[in-house]
Protein backbone atom coordinates (compact mmCIF):
# COMPACT_ATOMS: atom_id res chain seq x y z
CA UNK A 1 0.00 0.00 0.00
CA UNK A 2 1.50 3.51 -0.98
CA UNK A 3 1.59 5.95 1.76
CA UNK A 4 -0.01 9.44 1.60
CA UNK A 5 2.35 11.85 1.76
CA UNK A 6 -0.18 14.73 2.65
CA UNK A 7 -1.08 12.45 5.67
CA UNK A 8 1.91 11.01 6.77
CA UNK A 9 3.26 14.87 6.80
CA UNK A 10 0.29 17.14 7.67
CA UNK A 11 -1.86 18.40 5.47
CA UNK A 12 -2.23 21.49 7.93
CA UNK A 13 1.08 24.07 6.73
CA UNK A 14 -0.02 26.66 4.36
CA UNK A 15 2.89 25.81 2.17
CA UNK A 16 5.20 22.82 2.91
CA UNK A 17 8.38 23.45 0.51
CA UNK A 18 9.61 19.70 2.31
CA UNK A 19 6.59 18.07 1.73
CA UNK A 20 6.81 19.63 -2.46
CA UNK A 21 9.68 18.64 -3.15
CA UNK A 22 9.69 15.11 -1.55
CA UNK A 23 6.33 14.43 -3.62
CA UNK A 24 8.23 16.02 -6.77
CA UNK A 25 11.27 13.55 -5.99
CA UNK A 26 9.02 10.45 -5.84
CA UNK A 27 6.77 11.13 -8.27
CA UNK A 28 10.17 12.08 -10.85
CA UNK A 29 12.52 9.58 -9.39
CA UNK A 30 10.37 6.67 -7.64
CA UNK A 31 12.17 5.09 -5.27
CA UNK A 32 14.37 7.74 -4.35
CA UNK A 33 14.70 8.17 -0.61
CA UNK A 34 13.11 11.03 0.72
CA UNK A 35 12.26 11.32 4.36
CA UNK A 36 15.07 13.27 5.12
CA UNK A 37 13.79 16.32 3.41
CA UNK A 38 11.15 16.52 5.89
CA UNK A 39 14.37 17.13 8.52
CA UNK A 40 16.86 18.83 6.28
CA UNK A 41 14.49 21.47 4.43
CA UNK A 42 12.99 22.82 7.36
CA UNK A 43 16.93 23.39 9.03
CA UNK A 44 18.24 25.10 6.03
CA UNK A 45 14.88 27.17 6.00
CA UNK A 46 15.19 28.36 9.69
CA UNK A 47 19.03 28.68 9.18
CA UNK A 48 18.38 31.82 6.54
CA UNK A 49 15.36 32.39 8.66
CA UNK A 50 16.96 33.01 11.61
CA UNK A 51 20.02 34.54 10.12
CA UNK A 52 18.17 37.18 8.26
CA UNK A 53 16.67 38.47 11.77
CA UNK A 54 19.22 38.42 13.32
CA UNK A 55 21.34 40.73 11.36
CA UNK A 56 17.81 43.01 11.16
CA UNK A 57 18.48 42.86 15.13
CA UNK A 58 22.07 43.94 14.48
CA UNK A 59 21.75 46.50 12.27
CA UNK A 60 19.10 48.49 14.44
CA UNK A 61 21.82 47.81 16.87
CA UNK A 62 24.41 48.91 15.06
CA UNK A 63 26.71 46.01 15.18
CA UNK A 64 27.06 43.76 12.45
CA UNK A 65 26.98 39.68 12.64
CA UNK A 66 31.00 39.15 12.84
CA UNK A 67 31.80 41.73 14.82
CA UNK A 68 29.13 41.01 17.74
CA UNK A 69 30.43 37.45 17.44
CA UNK A 70 34.38 38.64 18.70
CA UNK A 71 33.02 40.83 20.79
CA UNK A 72 30.77 37.88 22.79
CA UNK A 73 33.72 35.62 22.57
CA UNK A 74 35.96 37.98 24.17
CA UNK A 75 32.98 39.18 26.67
CA UNK A 76 32.53 35.46 27.91
CA UNK A 77 36.15 34.85 28.40
CA UNK A 78 35.39 36.25 31.47
CA UNK A 79 37.90 39.49 33.34
CA UNK A 80 40.37 40.83 32.26
CA UNK A 81 38.11 40.30 28.82
CA UNK A 82 41.51 38.94 26.91
CA UNK A 83 42.42 35.91 24.56
CA UNK A 84 45.10 35.96 21.99
CA UNK A 85 44.40 35.68 18.51
CA UNK A 86 44.69 31.79 18.36
CA UNK A 87 42.22 30.99 20.51
CA UNK A 88 39.32 33.90 19.23
CA UNK A 89 39.87 32.35 15.96
CA UNK A 90 39.20 28.47 17.43
CA UNK A 91 36.16 30.38 19.40
CA UNK A 92 34.44 31.82 16.55
CA UNK A 93 35.19 29.05 14.47
CA UNK A 94 36.91 31.50 11.49
CA UNK A 95 40.22 31.77 9.82
CA UNK A 96 43.36 33.97 11.21
CA UNK A 97 42.46 36.33 7.77
CA UNK A 98 39.08 36.65 9.07
CA UNK A 99 39.77 37.32 12.72
CA UNK A 100 42.55 39.51 11.46
CA UNK A 101 39.89 41.64 9.33
CA UNK A 102 37.38 41.26 12.08
CA UNK A 103 40.24 43.39 14.83
CA UNK A 104 40.93 45.73 12.33
CA UNK A 105 37.38 46.87 12.11
CA UNK A 106 36.91 46.80 16.23
CA UNK A 107 40.28 48.29 16.94
CA UNK A 108 39.22 51.11 14.41
CA UNK A 109 35.72 51.59 16.12
CA UNK A 110 37.33 51.21 19.89
CA UNK A 111 35.68 48.35 20.68
CA UNK A 112 38.99 46.13 21.00
CA UNK A 113 42.69 46.92 21.73
CA UNK A 114 45.51 44.67 20.60
CA UNK A 115 49.09 43.82 21.99
CA UNK A 116 52.31 41.75 22.15
CA UNK A 117 51.92 39.13 24.87
CA UNK A 118 54.47 39.11 27.06
CA UNK A 119 55.99 36.10 26.98
CA UNK A 120 57.87 37.32 23.32
CA UNK A 121 55.62 34.10 21.73
CA UNK A 122 54.69 36.27 18.68
CA UNK A 123 51.17 35.91 19.90
CA UNK A 124 49.14 38.86 19.67
CA UNK A 125 46.69 39.67 23.30
CA UNK A 126 42.90 40.99 22.36
CA UNK A 127 41.01 42.74 24.82
CA UNK A 128 37.99 44.23 25.30
CA UNK A 129 37.72 48.14 26.09
CA UNK A 130 34.84 49.55 28.27
CA UNK A 131 32.98 50.58 24.89
CA UNK A 132 33.28 47.08 23.38
CA UNK A 133 31.74 45.89 26.76
CA UNK A 134 28.85 48.54 26.80
CA UNK A 135 28.09 47.28 22.95
CA UNK A 136 28.18 43.78 23.92
CA UNK A 137 26.06 44.08 27.38
CA UNK A 138 23.35 45.96 25.62
CA UNK A 139 23.10 44.05 22.11
CA UNK A 140 23.87 40.35 23.66
CA UNK A 141 20.22 41.21 25.42
CA UNK A 142 18.22 41.70 21.75
CA UNK A 143 19.41 39.08 20.59
CA UNK A 144 18.94 36.83 22.65
CA UNK A 145 15.12 37.73 23.54
CA UNK A 146 14.59 38.32 20.01
CA UNK A 147 15.60 34.58 19.98
CA UNK A 148 13.49 33.25 22.87
CA UNK A 149 10.23 35.05 21.26
CA UNK A 150 11.06 33.43 18.08
CA UNK A 151 11.32 29.86 19.58
CA UNK A 152 8.05 31.08 21.90
CA UNK A 153 5.72 28.68 20.36
CA UNK A 154 7.61 25.58 21.69
CA UNK A 155 6.78 24.70 25.11
CA UNK A 156 9.99 24.32 27.89
CA UNK A 157 9.71 20.80 27.50
CA UNK A 158 9.92 21.11 23.26
CA UNK A 159 12.67 23.34 23.60
CA UNK A 160 14.49 21.01 25.76
CA UNK A 161 13.79 18.21 23.21
CA UNK A 162 14.79 19.97 20.04
CA UNK A 163 17.94 21.09 21.77
CA UNK A 164 18.22 17.53 22.62
CA UNK A 165 18.15 16.19 18.88
CA UNK A 166 19.47 18.87 17.53
CA UNK A 167 22.71 18.26 19.50
CA UNK A 168 22.65 14.04 18.66
CA UNK A 169 22.13 15.40 15.00
CA UNK A 170 24.83 17.91 14.97
CA UNK A 171 27.49 15.47 16.91
CA UNK A 172 26.73 12.61 14.77
CA UNK A 173 27.07 14.61 11.69
CA UNK A 174 30.17 16.36 12.64
CA UNK A 175 31.14 12.98 13.00
CA UNK A 176 29.95 11.80 9.65
CA UNK A 177 31.89 14.45 7.68
CA UNK A 178 34.95 14.66 10.32
CA UNK A 179 34.26 18.53 11.20
CA UNK A 180 34.59 18.73 14.81
CA UNK A 181 34.72 22.76 14.84
CA UNK A 182 31.07 23.57 15.41
CA UNK A 183 31.31 21.42 18.62
CA UNK A 184 32.45 24.50 20.40
CA UNK A 185 29.79 26.33 19.88
CA UNK A 186 27.99 27.43 23.30
CA UNK A 187 30.45 25.38 25.27
CA UNK A 188 32.38 28.53 25.58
Amino acid sequence: MTRDPQEEWGASAPEDTARTIAEAWQRERPGTPVDSIGIVTPIWQLAKLFGDDRRAVLSRAGVDTATLDLLSVLRRSGPPYTLNTREIGRRCLVTAGAVSQRLTRAEREGLVTRRPAADRSRAVLVTLTEAGHDLVEATVDQVLHRDAELIGSLSPEQQAQLAGLLRVLLEDVQRRVGDHGLSQVGHV
